[in-house]
């Protein structure tokens, strides 16, 4: 549940079905939260930041009312001065108490929105969460690379990391192999299982970003032989959490251009 744009903010929500039976006491003291997120170019619509999307998908998927404000950064920063003066997107107000830092926040969330009420989004396996976290270390030396004879060696080392992402996709997890002990590839859509987790909130921005980027300014997308890669990306695009989170193309594509050298 999340508020639909006005100028600047996001006030309306996603709301659920209602049935006449009515919630325990404690389900109707719901906490005030207010994230405040990277506008876009416009001003406006959700900008290119994948920490502040990281944090928009955890509350989707949390299922808890907020409100979601964009500030954009080259005018309106003095929305945060009063509460949070000088701090980075994203910014959280937790019934008016500020949370600053991703991770500092997504412990937080994960802390107080926590079962019986709301999911737990902490994925079963740890390599789950540590598949795909040198990526975009990768990406970036590749992309913003000043020196032309560098780049090859650079794309080749980012494909490494996109192909480990892909066999760890591809690979039956524990508990599918307790399914189907014969199971030689994976049938599940997302890294940890057929449900989003904290991994995928932070991974699949960035996965984005990567192909985005790369197609773009080099010609050079992820490769379509990693299928398990794209059907989780295919999988994601699928999910109202990753649709509706994302910038588009052109906003990522505009923010990396002023750092990528020009083709040789």
């Amino acid at each position: 549940m999340w508020a639909g744009r006005g100028r600047g903010s996001s006030t309306g929500t996603l709301s659920t079905a209602t049935t006449s039976q009515q919630p325990p006491p404690s389900m109707a003291e719901k906490p005030q939260i207010q994230l405040f997120v990277k506008a876009s170019e416009d001003g406006e619509s959700v900008g290119h930041c994948p920490f502040c999307q990281r944090l928009f998908m955890v509350l989707l998927l949390k299922g808890v009312p907020f409100t979601l404000t964009t500030v954009d950064v080259k005018r309106a920063l003095d929305v945060l001065k009063d509460f949070a003066p000088g701090a980075q997107l994203p910014v959280l107000l937790y019934n008016g108490e500020t949370k600053t830092d991703t991770v500092t926040i997504e412990d937080f969330l994960e802390d107080q929105l926590g079962p019986p009420m709301f999911p737990s989004l902490v994925p079963r396996y740890r390599e789950s969460s540590l598949a795909g976290n040198d990526i975009f270390h990768k990406f970036s030396t590749f992309i913003k690379n000043p020196v032309p004879a560098q780049d090859e060696a650079l794309q080749r080392s980012l494909l490494r990391a996109l192909l480990k992402l892909d066999e760890y996709l591809s690979a039956p997890l524990e508990y599918e192999l307790a399914r189907n002990p014969h199971l030689r590839a994976s049938r599940r859509r997302f890294l940890d299982g057929d449900q989003l987790t904290l991994a995928d909130c932070n991974l699949l921005p960035k996965l984005n970003i990567v192909q985005v980027v790369c197609q773009h300014y080099r010609r050079f997308g992820i490769p379509k032989d990693l299928r398990s890669v794209w059907h989780y990306l295919n999988s994601a695009s699928e999910t109202k959490e990753f649709k509706y989170t994302c910038p588009n193309n052109e906003e990522i594509i505009q923010a990396y251009r002023s750092v990528i050298r020009s083709p040789q």
